[in-house]
């Protein structure tokens, strides 16, 4: 139920809240105090995640949507239904992402091309769409698009995968530079291998091969991404820090990777 709240305090929107980064997101800023709209695919996992953050933080006020943002029209009638008081975002985190199969493009489902494309960039300008507009009619805002390394460099048997990550970084540069008038900031985190379940979602539920892609060496966690949107988001109004890639230790390129027996 959508209650309401003190449009005086601080609001942020993210989608894909449901696991990994997303979820790690959405603890991070209740812990800063902040009112979240959290979106997802697994209502289930929604609500038990807003009820937690509820509980644990009760001066917070969490509002769960399920929808998938591959549906235009579920995406857009959720959002657009919200209430003025729960349409105040300050910060807008366009986590939903998702990768599948790595296979030569010959070899690959079309079928999976259609969910990359559609989650990783039709989905982020979908909620974009709604969401740009309430932040350039209070003239302030933050879009943090979550990116890849694979946005930045290209690696073989993920062309599609790789081709909607540079889409995210043209269209977030592009953003910036379309909303800045308004003093809306625009940033990308472009992160290298993190450990959640994008890859046993890659493997369509093959944990054994999604856990070898992190075999010999410390990968990032949820919780590092996290604190990273945490730093772009909580610079003071002057400072722009427009981009950011983080990788583990191990991990000096796309292509060079340091594993330890």
């Amino acid at each position: 139920m959508m209650g309401k709240r003190n449009v005086d305090r601080r609001l942020a929107l993210v989608t894909g809240a449901t696991a990994g980064i997303g979820e790690a997101v959405a603890r991070r800023f209740a812990a800063e105090d902040w009112d979240l709209v959290l979106t997802g695919r697994r209502s289930e996992r929604l609500i038990a995640l807003s009820q937690e953050l509820a509980e644990r933080f009760p001066q917070v006020s969490v509002l769960a949507l399920t929808f998938d943002v591959c549906d235009e029209e579920a995406t857009f009638a959720a959002l657009e239904g919200l209430s003025e008081d729960w349409q105040s975002v300050d910060v807008l985190v366009n986590n939903a992402g998702l990768s599948q199969s790595l296979e030569p493009v010959h070899r690959q489902d079309p079928a999976d091309w259609d969910r990359m494309i559609d989650t990783n960039i039709k989905g982020l300008l979908r909620v974009s769409r709604v969401v740009a507009p309430w932040m350039r009619r209070r003239g302030r805002g933050h879009i943090i698009n979550l990116g890849s390394i694979a946005g930045k460099e290209v690696y073989a048997n993920g062309a599609v995968y790789c081709a909607t990550k540079h889409a995210v970084e043209a269209i977030t540069r592009s953003m910036r530079m379309e909303l800045n008038p308004d003093r809306i900031k625009v940033g990308l985190i472009a992160p290298g291998l993190v450990e959640t379940e994008f890859s046993i979602v890659r493997f369509k539920g093959d944990r054994e091969r999604a856990a070898a892609v992190y075999h010999g060496l410390e990968p990032l966690v949820a919780d590092d991404i996290a604190d990273a949107v945490w730093y772009m988001a909580s610079r003071p109004a002057h400072v722009h820090v427009a981009d950011m890639l983080i990788l583990p230790t191990a991990q000096a390129s796309m292509g060079q990777i340091t594993r330890r027996p």
